[in-house]
């Protein structure tokens, strides 16, 4: 799958990921190879939803989806809805794709590109029913906090492209990071909190294996969710 360099933005952003060269196995590698169809490329043109999927239905973005164990168990489970994923290491995208063919699941479309550029070029504002964040980089010393996904202007962003009434589900199991989410997600004024709080964890978003260790050991996870006003 083509990551596209051609459509730089004029004042790159700071990243809130670094590359790092992680190993690619042979099955992910084929995934990406045979799986074209369930892959787009960056354009710096919206997507036409309908084009895309081939039906007509609410549409979710999941930012930063890792190896795609959520991705996957939340489009199987919800056949009724349409993914878009957005992920720029390559073996969590092998990984996902393999996931997808193995379990026919066709709701769901892979961009291997950074998600800002996605989410300000290729999504249409007021289009989107939903927007997943789980387990975003902490960057937990205070000198990279700059570098965090979640920030006000990305937050402003990311609520313009919701309809009404679409939501903004994120989590996270670093308590300082959860409290900046919180924060930050409270101040935009087209958010609304549907908890008194942090939210209880949706059914739809599954726990990870990653997940239930840390539960175990007494480490703590924080969803949030909020709605468009």
């Amino acid at each position: 799958m083509e990551n596209s360099a051609t459509n730089k933005p004029a004042h790159p952003h700071i990243r809130s990921y670094v590359l790092r060269q992680g190993r690619l196995s042979a099955a992910q590698a084929r995934a990406i190879d045979e799986a074209r169809s369930l892959t787009l490329d960056y354009q710096a043109i919206p997507l036409d939803y309908h084009s895309t999927f081939s039906c007509n239905a609410a549409t979710i973005v999941e930012i930063g989806f890792g190896m795609g164990h959520a991705t996957a168990d939340i489009a199987e489970a919800r056949p009724q809805d349409n993914f878009i994923g957005v992920e720029v290491h390559t073996p969590g995208v092998g990984a996902l794709l393999k996931m997808l063919v193995e379990r026919q699941i066709q709701n769901v479309r892979v961009i291997q590109h950074d998600a800002v550029d996605v989410m300000k070029q290729m999504i249409a504002d007021n289009s989107l029913a939903g927007i997943h964040v789980y387990f975003p980089d902490p960057w937990p010393k205070k000198r990279h906090h700059k570098r965090r996904l979640i920030q006000p202007e990305f937050t402003t962003l990311l609520a313009q492209k919701l309809v009404p009434g679409g939501y903004i589900h994120c989590a996270t199991d670093w308590q300082e990071y959860a409290e900046h989410m919180l924060q930050v997600l409270s101040l935009e004024s087209m958010l609304v909190n549907t908890a008194e709080g942090y939210a209880p964890r949706p059914t739809f978003r599954s726990e990870s294996n990653f997940e239930r260790r840390g539960l175990k050991l007494g480490h703590g996870v924080w969803d949030l969710m909020f709605r468009r006003i």
